[in-house]
C-alpha cells in the first residue's frame, strides 16, 4: 500500500521486547530504560495477528527487533508462527548476536531468512567499552553460527565520532572474508532532527522510507523520527495499519517521547 506521498509501504518492523542484555553507548543509558510491565507487552498471538493483517495489505517483509529480540523467551516459537504467514516473503531479525550461537540453526529451521548483527568493531576492548558489558567472542560466535545455519547475514556497524577509517576498512575485510554484507550506520539521536546524508548506508533517506513499526506494547509508529503513534485496535487491525501508513510524514523530524532503545531502531 502507498502513503500520502506515494511511497510504497511494505515493511513492518516488530519490537518483541524492550529488554536488552547490553547497554550500547548509542542506544541507551548505562542504567537502561524504564521497562514496560510484562502485562503490557504483546503476546505472540497478538503479534501474529498484526503480521497477518499487514501481509493481507501488501506488507512483504517483517523484521523482529528489540530491545534484544533473543531476550524474549520462546522467540523461536514466534519465528515459526510468522514463518507460516502467507504473503511474508522475508522474515528477518536484528540482534546483537551475543545469544545467537546456540539458537541460529533452530531459528533458520523455524523460518528465519536473514539476520542483521550489530558489530561496531573487531577490537575486544573497544567492543566492551561500546556495549558497556558485552564479550566480542559471543558476538563473533553468533556471526559464525548464523553463516553456518544458512542465514543471510549482514553486519550493522554504527560509525561513532572516534571511529577510524582503518576500523571501517577492517570491518569490510572481515565481512568480505566471510561472504556477508557490511552496513555502515551514522550515529543518530531521535531527539535531533532527522538528516538525510549519503556518507553511510543508513539511516535511509525519508524519500525511500517503506516501513512502519509495531512497538512491544502494541503501539504502531509510522516514523522513527516523530511522535506520531497509535495503539493497535485489535477489533480493526487493518484499519489501525491503514491509519499508521496514512499518518507518515513526508520527512522525519524529532521524537521527543522515545529513544532508540525504546523503539527498536
Amino acid at each position: 500500500m502507498r502513503d500520502a506521498y506515494g511511497r510504497e509501504i511494505n515493511y513492518l518492523r516488530v519490537s518483541v521486547t524492550d529488554r536488552c542484555n547490553l547497554r550500547c553507548l548509542y542506544c541507551m543509558p548505562e542504567e537502561g530504560v524504564p521497562l514496560l510491565p510484562h502485562g503490557d507487552i504483546l503476546s505472540f498471538e497478538q503479534i501474529e495477528a498484526v503480521v497477518r493483517a499487514a501481509a493481507r495489505m501488501g506488507f512483504k517483509k517483517v523484521r523482529l527487533t528489540g530491545g534484544e529480540p533473543l531476550a524474549r523467551r520462546g522467540v523461536g516459537d514466534l519465528v515459526a508462527m510468522l514463518g507460516r504467514v502467507p504473503g511474508v516473503e522475508t522474515l528477518a531479525m536484528t540482534t546483537n548476536g551475543t545469544m545467537l550461537a546456540p539458537l541460529a540453526a533452530a531459528l533458520a529451521a523455524a523460518g528465519l531468512d536473514s539476520v542483521n548483527i550489530s558489530l561496531d568493531t573487531l577490537d575486544a576492548a573497544r567492543y566492551r567499552r561500546l556495549t558497556r558489558r558485552g564479550d566480542i567472542a559471543d558476538a563473533l560466535a553468533g556471526v559464525d553460527a548464523a553463516i553456518a545455519a544458512g542465514l543471510a547475514v549482514k553486519l550493522n556497524m554504527v560509525v561513532m565520532e572516534d571511529t577510524a577509517e582503518s576500523e571501517i576498512a577492517a570491518m569490510r575485510d572481515f565481512a568480505a572474508g566471510r561472504g556477508i554484507a557490511l552496513q555502515t550506520i551514522a550515529r543518530y539521536s531521535l531527539q535531533a532532527r532527522k538528516a538525510d546524508g549519503a556518507e553511510y548506508d543508513r539511516p535511509p533517506p525519508c524519500s525511500s522510507c517503506n516501513r512502519i513499526r509495531l512497538l512491544a506494547n502494541g503501539v504502531l509508529r509510522s516514523c522513527l523520527h516523530s511522535d506520531i503513534d497509535a495503539k493497535v485496535d485489535f477489533a480493526d487491525i487493518e484499519g489501525s495499519i491503514a491509519r499508521a501508513v496514512g499518518s507518515k510524514p513526508v520527512h522525519g523530524a524529532v521524537s521527543s517521547t522515545k529513544s532508540v532503545g525504546q523503539i527498536g531502531g
